[in-house]
């Protein structure tokens, strides 16, 4: 119970939730693509809104403290996290438009192992195989990427189906996951360079307003460049609609906002280690809202098989890591323990040489 105290519950719980809103904004986005809003233009309108929405957030959490002072290398280090995110959304949303949310999920399971090794470069992550704690993250990490894996090439047999079934062919399948392969490394990136700047620029609404900033100039100008069709830019109050306000309010606000959270409390390596819960909770919103196909395995549909071993990868990294937060902070509390204890001893030395 030691290891799940309220300490670690929170950011647990919170990137339970992050990994909800990042799958229901794929499903929205998927539901926005098929009836043929342009994916770009739901990218730059929702960042313009994203951006108001943060600014009356920054102003109402920073009307009594002062934000951290700001310098041309962090507004740089913003910059260039700002390029990252936004490559990030075209590789992704072009991503699930040739293949599925469902396979979508299953590709960001290689952002655990990107970031793992990300982080073993910039010394942020220690990787000691005496350890059983570092033993359960690595071969956790390895089970839930072979999930991954299986759940995208596997093909069992079909378990069950809804009327609408799935029309994605093989081709865009495999077009789609390479554009989601790319979008995992440049999120692992992402996720490590906001670590970087979160160590000294503590403030995550600001972080998040001049990210959203950067990331709409940056989409605007990449999407005026994509998009020629005018009639693409038109908003109606239909499902494209939904997508703008959806991915704006959700994604931009909450689920960026809590995920930087948990990312200041924990570190990259907790976070990403939520993404194959992400595969999971894909399976079950695509087949019951979607009408994906569920089957024991199989790269059209939701794999069963694959879920189950992303499900027990999860859950070994999991532990590992309280177990290694668990070791680090009794260590601590030992060491104090014994440095309190020779004081005392050291002070009854001191007596005796001043009594002589």
């Amino acid at each position: 119970m030691e290891l799940w105290s309220l300490k670690n519950l929170l950011p647990f719980i919170g990137m339970v939730v992050v990994i909800l809103s990042q799958v229901s904004i794929l499903q929205v986005m998927k539901a926005a693509m098929s009836k043929g809003k342009n994916k770009f233009a739901i990218m730059v309108y929702s960042n313009i809104l994203s951006i108001f929405v943060l600014l009356v957030s920054c102003l109402i959490k920073h009307r009594s403290d002062r934000p951290p002072p700001l310098n041309f290398s962090t507004i740089c280090k913003f910059f260039l996290l700002s390029l990252i995110g936004c490559s990030m959304q075209i590789f992704s949303y072009v991503g699930i438009e040739y293949s599925s949310p469902t396979l979508a999920t299953a590709m960001s399971n290689l952002i655990p192992a990107f970031t793992f090794i990300l982080a073993l470069v910039f010394r942020m992550e220690k990787l000691n195989w005496r350890s059983k704690s570092s033993q359960a993250k690595s071969i956790g990490t390895i089970v839930a990427i072979a999930g991954a894996f299986v759940i995208t090439f596997y093909k069992g047999p079909l378990l069950l189906k809804t009327f609408s079934g799935s029309s994605t062919t093989r081709s865009n399948w495999i077009l789609g996951g390479f554009f989601l392969a790319s979008d995992a490394f440049l999120s692992s990136t992402w996720y490590i360079l906001q670590a970087l700047i979160l160590r000294n620029f503590t403030s995550v609404l600001i972080l998040m307003l001049f990210t959203s900033f950067f990331g709409t100039i940056l989409a605007a100008i990449f999407s005026l460049i994509v998009v020629v069709d005018s009639s693409a830019w038109n908003l109606k109050p239909d499902i494209g609609l939904v997508a703008v306000i959806y991915t704006a309010i959700v994604g931009s606000l909450f689920q960026s906002s809590l995920c930087a959270w948990c990312l200041s409390k924990k570190g990259p390596i907790y976070v990403t280690t939520f993404k194959p819960l992400a595969i999971v909770m894909s399976v079950v919103i695509g087949f019951l809202l979607l009408g994906d196909v569920l089957c024991l395995g199989s790269p059209f549909g939701c794999s069963l098989i694959g879920a189950i071993i992303i499900v027990a990868g999860f859950y070994s990294v999991m532990w590992g890591k309280a177990k290694e937060e668990y070791t680090i902070e009794h260590s601590e509390v030992g060491s104090l323990k014994s440095s309190s204890e020779k004081v005392p001893l050291l002070h009854n030395k001191i007596e005796r040489i001043v009594d002589m």
